[in-house]
């Protein structure tokens, strides 16, 4: 008997140390597993389309969010303390371009950027110029000085080059994921690509290539695939036209026999009701992508989608 009790205990000894060392094991993991999250890239973006992108080039690496929430006007938002503050606490901020968002330069003066890398997605492109109308006292028209157009990522070819800008400030804010950032950026590229391919063989052999639109987005996707973009208003999706304007717009769609008026799914339709209403055609949606909610995301709607979506839209108009 004292022989097994001798045994016995030795066994016991060894089991319980290796459950101490299981544990031990298991604390370490969790810590370093902790360590690692808190040593995620942390990048603030303004507005969907710049986040669908840095989302698709990250992925799991880094962790990314967006300022602007679905349905705010980009072009008028004025930041909070608090959203200052979030730039201020991130490793990278990105943006489209002072053109779009118009508040970022006094932004970045009120914080300390040698601490934050700041991308600006469309850094290299050439930007288009608009002109904008007003009416004065008398409600006659008269033209404004010439704005930038800044709807870029709306251009499939052009989407890929803010792909290839935040690739690259990224590796430079993160050197060790820099290889799989590049990946990620190649291949999210080559989708981009597929798109620009079918919006050119949609297009190749149309023979009306005009199409009217509420707001005036679209400019950069009209020119790469050789159509026309007529639009009731201007730049900005709440800028009201003149009576005119509506006027000359709606005399253009009969003349030319326009079926379709294009206008947002997250503005008033008024405006375009009223001209389809007077020139008797039909209404579609265009989407700008400037913002997709969090339950379209849930449901898998993405830059690449809507986009898909706004080709089938322009089908319409453009055969």
């Amino acid at each position: 008997m004292k022989k097994n009790k001798r045994l016995v205990i030795p066994a016991l000894g060894i089991a319980l140390l290796l459950l101490l060392s299981a544990c031990g094991n298991t604390d370490s993991e969790v810590e370093k597993n902790n360590n690692e999250e808190k040593t995620k890239l942390k990048v603030v973006t303004t507005f969907y389309p710049i986040y669908d992108f840095t989302k698709n080039i990250v992925q799991d690496n880094a962790e990314v969010s967006m300022l602007l929430p679905a349905g705010t006007e980009s072009h008028g938002f004025e930041p909070s303390a608090k959203v200052v503050a979030a730039i201020q606490d991130a490793d990278v901020f990105i943006y489209n371009s002072k053109e779009m968002e118009t508040w970022v330069p006094s932004t970045l003066e009120a914080i300390d950027t040698n601490k934050v890398t700041v991308i600006n997605a469309s850094k290299g492109i050439e930007f288009i110029n608009s002109t904008e109308t007003k009416e004065d006292d008398e409600h006659a028209e008269e033209e404004f000085e010439q704005v930038i157009d800044p709807h870029v990522w709306l251009n499939p070819v052009l989407a890929q080059v803010e792909v290839e800008n935040i690739q690259l400030g990224l590796a430079k804010a993160d050197e060790e994921n820099a290889i799989v950032y590049k990946e990620n950026a190649s291949e999210y590229s080559q989708k981009l690509m597929n798109l620009d391919q079918e919006f050119k063989t949609a297009f190749e052999n149309a023979e009306n290539r005009t199409f009217v639109t509420q707001h005036a987005a679209f400019a950069y996707l009209a020119n790469q695939y050789n159509l026309t973009q007529v639009s009731i208003s201007g730049l900005s999706s709440e800028t009201e036209p003149s009576p005119a304007k509506l006027a000359e717009i709606s005399e253009y769609a009969k003349k030319n026999n326009v079926r379709y008026i294009y206008f947002e799914n997250n503005t008033s339709s008024k405006i375009a009701e009223t001209l389809a209403t007077e020139a008797n055609i039909e209404l579609a949606i265009l989407d700008p992508i400037e913002g997709v909610s969090q339950k379209e995301q849930d449901a898998g709607t993405d830059y690449i989608q809507v986009m898909k979506n706004n080709l089938e839209s322009l089908k319409k108009s453009i055969r």
